[in-house]
């Protein structure tokens, strides 16, 4: 681990002033601090945000949730209004990691963590996300846990966070403070694809700080639930999952919204599924019908051609359990 200087702020202007200054926010440091072990992050200053007034979960106007940056991944599972309301987020939370680190970890922390790539990981190893121009390990490398969704020639590196893609799926807000003010980012354009530039992988602007993550109210009834395919059972990161969120009102479905995990190099949003489902009637044809729309536009690469297809019984059998056939 290389030197550093580390600071505690106490407000938002000081972490603010410090993140404009280059300064690298930490809370509870279940991801940095391991890079920095690993010297895949060098920060030359950590800011410590956990005096920050964001640990609060509300309800809005409108009926939707308000998460603050510093909840803990557990005190978001186990709050009553995201269970009701949002079950597939707090299903997606308790599927992730350990419980001491999701005892420590934050959901802000938890959307900017960084792949767990092995190549990413290795500093010894190609790769365009640490050493921009380097090359991608992985292309040629053993790729089984690696995405076919959002990929690029600079890299096919999979997002690790399971709550990301309830977010995303939700169609989540992300709200930031800067120096420049406030202002909201859609969850799926706050992750960020590749393309030539893999090293940029959120729409951050320097010095900016998450403040909440916003869900939308959405109609109700709302069915919603995680599946999570993993190689173990526990402290296993996805090989797919599937977040799915259900509308149905007399007998059809109003409104779908349904998201992938680890397939992509971001949450990946699944409109195709979404709109052969709107309109018609839960039945099991038309979950498997609609499931065959999961994995347009794949590519997959040598080891991890399994993935098409676990992709599409992983969503199918979601939304069977969300939806039913009744």
């Amino acid at each position: 681990m290389h030197p550093f200087s580390y600071t505690r702020v106490s407000n938002t202007r000081e972490a603010l002033d410090a993140g404009r200054g280059g300064g690298r926010y930490i809370a509870g440091g279940t991801t940095l601090v391991d890079l920095m072990r690993e010297t895949v992050e060098r920060p030359e200053t950590l800011v410590d945000i956990t005096g920050l007034p964001l640990s609060e979960i509300t309800v809005t106007e409108r009926g939707g949730l308000r998460i603050g940056a510093l909840v803990t991944m557990s005190e978001a599972a186990a709050n009553r209004k995201v269970r009701t309301t949002y079950p597939v987020v707090s299903e997606a939370l308790e599927l992730s990691a350990s419980a001491q680190l999701r005892n420590m970890a934050t959901i802000g922390g938890n959307i900017m963590q960084r792949t767990r790539c092995t190549y990413f990981r290795d500093v010894t190893a190609d790769c365009n996300k640490r050493e921009p121009g380097s090359g991608c390990a992985a292309l040629h490398g053993v790729n089984r846990t690696h995405a076919i969704l959002g990929t690029s020639d600079a890299c096919v590196a999979t997002h690790p966070s399971d709550v990301a893609v309830a977010f995303a799926a939700l169609e989540a807000r992300v709200h930031l403070l800067g120096p420049d003010g406030t202002r909201q980012v859609p969850f799926v354009d706050f992750l960020l694809r590749p393309g030539s530039t893999p090293q940029h992988e959120q729409a951050l602007r320097r010095g900016e700080l998450i403040t909440t993550v916003e869900i939308p109210a959405l109609p109700r009834p709302l069915r919603s639930g995680y599946l999570k395919v993993r190689d173990r059972q526990s402290y296993e990161f996805a090989l797919t999952s599937a977040a799915v969120a259900l509308h149905v009102r007399g007998g059809v479905i109003r409104q779908a919204k349904v998201a992938a995990g680890g397939v992509g190099t971001v949450p990946w949003k699944l409109p195709a599924v979404e709109q052969h489902l709107v309109g018609e009637r839960p039945s099991e044809s038309l979950w498997a019908a609609a499931a065959e729309r999961a994995a347009d536009g794949a590519r997959p690469l040598q080891h991890n051609r399994f993935k098409v297809e676990l992709l599409k019984r992983t969503v199918e059998r979601q939304l069977r359990v969300v939806g039913g056939t009744k």
